[in-house]
């Protein structure tokens, strides 16, 4: 698969991206808001960048697509889904801090997430954060995003601050 935007590339993983994904998982956002996304070693992201090159063609398992601009090729985030059961999917993204606030995360969220819904064969996407990731909830907001609970619940294991929101496929 490979989606273009204005500025972005939105392409499957390859094991050459390994080394990206390692250093794009290390800033304190990533840290702070999703601590099992972290890959300390280049080895331990490559070992997880062979397991998402599995998961195309198939719908069991995260459906995970790195983020590239144009103007320099630099890989600087994903777009995800993620399957919780009971044919509910969760959107996910990441944009490595050295590149936020330039909305290449609303760009990608905008362009990935119709296109994905309609080849999954769904209508509604779950989008779940923890409630202070401020900047998460406006990509979802933006997006087309309805909130619909915000609150203690489980998160990555823990009960945490959350807030939940749904997109709903449009006509």
């Amino acid at each position: 698969m490979r989606i273009e935007t204005e500025r972005l590339i939105i392409t499957e993983i390859s094991l050459d991206m390994a080394y990206d994904v390692h250093r794009n998982s290390l800033d304190e956002d990533n840290r702070k808001f999703v601590p099992d996304e972290v890959f300390e070693t280049v080895e331990d992201a490559r070992e997880t960048v062979e397991f998402l090159m599995s998961q195309y063609g198939r719908f069991e398992g995260p459906l995970i697509y790195p983020v590239i601009t144009k103007t320099d090729e630099e890989n600087i985030g994903y777009v995800q889904m993620v399957p919780l059961g009971d044919g509910i999917w969760e959107i996910g993204y990441h944009i490595a801090k050295k590149y936020t606030r330039n909305g290449y995360a609303t760009e990608a969220v905008k362009a990935f997430l119709p296109l994905m819904a309609k080849m999954i064969g769904i209508e509604e996407v779950q989008g779940i954060c923890l409630s202070d990731n401020i900047a998460s909830k406006h990509v979802l907001k933006k997006c087309g995003f309805e909130p619909y609970f915000e609150g203690i619940g489980d998160y990555q294991g823990k009960k945490r601050e959350i807030f939940k929101s749904i997109w709903r496929k449009q006509g």
